[in-house]
């Protein structure tokens, strides 16, 4: 394996206390999911909360355990996975929605497991209109029959309506707030949020790494 990645505790230091915690929350969607091949958002109810964090550990912790694993950064507007795995944005979502490169090519496999990520690639000037298109439905629907989980870092809920259509084409939402930060107010702002769109809202995960 390289070097350990920033902030990639489940790949550095596998048998710490949060590592295991990230094990947890792998078993419990496990049984959320019935087994099923999933996609999963994860967002927050505002920006540097740990939802990106989050996101990238549990891909890991899933990856591990020998799941097909394809880590998406659908953060159009602020991306951050590609820079916690050391990866190149040159290409990315952004092109595979605008028709410019095919899925396949954009996917960058990793050395972690069976662990796979599409970045967010060129910065998109009218992000939320490729978020909300049918080409993103159809996007993770293929990959969907390649991995046996896609996991989403989204936008935060309160920040901006992208993250509101990407919920609609996943299968659950899981809403990391931050201990010491996410105000209760937005927290409690956020979870609404989520219920008034009717999403299935797998539950609240409290950051404190």
């Amino acid at each position: 394996m390289s070097a350990p990645k920033r902030n990639l505790i489940t790949f550095s230091n596998p048998e710490s206390i949060i590592s295991e915690q990230f094990r947890t929350l792998r078993t419990n969607i496990h049984f959320l999911t019935e087994g099923k091949k999933s996609i999963i958002l994860i967002t927050s109810p505002g920006s540097h909360e740990g939802k990106t964090t989050t996101t990238a550990n549990l891909a890991v912790s899933m990856a591990q355990q020998k799941e097909k694993v394809l880590l998406v950064d659908a953060n159009l507007r602020e991306p951050a996975i590609h820079f916690i795995f050391k990866k190149e944005n040159t290409v990315g979502l952004t092109e595979v929605l605008s028709g410019k490169i095919r899925l396949e090519e954009a996917i960058i496999p990793t050395d972690i497991g069976s662990l796979a990520i599409l970045t967010s690639g060129q910065m998109a000037s009218h992000p939320a209109e490729l978020i909300g298109s049918d080409s993103l439905y159809k996007v993770l629907q293929q990959a969907l029959e390649e991995y046996d989980f896609i996991l989403v870092d989204s936008p935060p809920i309160l920040d901006v309506t992208d993250t509101k259509l990407l919920a609609h084409k996943s299968d659950g939402v899981i809403l990391v707030i931050s201990q010491g930060k996410t105000e209760i107010e937005k927290a409690v702002e956020a979870k609404k949020a989520l219920e008034f769109a009717k999403v299935n809202l797998f539950g609240v995960i409290l950051y404190d790494m």
